[in-house]
């Protein structure tokens, strides 16, 4: 992979962006980011976290795996939660096509 491309990887594309965004919504949205009381403590590998973060393009801990776990909770019932937010694409995101 050209040097180039390896580091525009680096930097969260404009798509990693809006994927972040639309699942957080979609979580907010079913109240799932309503009620932060719980805490949750884990001991993980840091090259797992740090893949994970650049792949994503989050750089806070917390946001990853708030992130992570909307994706779960999201996954079950994504046909659901696809027809909540039909329409709701922001007319000027650039879908590259």
């Amino acid at each position: 992979m050209p040097a180039t491309a390896k580091k525009a990887r680096n930097r969260p594309s404009e798509i990693d962006k809006a994927r972040f965004e639309s699942v957080m919504a979609a979580a907010r949205r079913l109240g799932l980011l309503r009620d932060k009381s719980d805490r949750i403590g884990v001991q993980v590998s840091p090259r797992l976290v740090a893949e994970a973060k650049r792949l994503t393009g989050i750089e806070s801990d917390t946001d990853l795996i708030e992130f992570a776990l909307a994706c779960l909770a999201l996954e079950s019932n994504f046909v659901e939660v696809f027809e909540d937010i039909r329409g709701t694409v922001d007319s000027n995101l650039k879908l590259e096509y």
